[in-house]
């Protein structure tokens, strides 16, 4: 298998993760009966662009890794909003 074949199963397998988080969370939503986020939403967002910038910074396309870099920290930053409200639950 040469290099370009194994980025683009990189690739694929970045949007998969992408991807799996709206099925979570479509799942979830409607198990719930309404819009929910579950924490699962975000590692899979983490996992998709993580893998994502590494594809995209392969690829040498700034539009691409500055899009992935700006999701990242979204999505890392709802992953600690989450973590710490579950703390807060737990303390009280």
């Amino acid at each position: 298998m040469d290099k370009e074949t194994i980025w683009l199963i990189i690739g694929f397998l970045g949007q998969g993760l992408f991807s799996a988080r709206f099925i979570v969370q479509w799942i979830k939503s409607e198990r719930e009966k309404k819009s929910v986020f579950p924490i699962a939403f975000w590692y899979f967002s983490i996992g998709g662009g993580v893998t994502l910038l590494a594809y995209a910074v392969y690829r040498q396309d700034p539009v691409f890794i500055v899009g992935q870099l700006t999701g990242l920290f979204i999505y890392f930053r709802n992953l600690y909003f989450v973590v710490h409200e579950r703390k807060n639950l737990n303390l009280e």
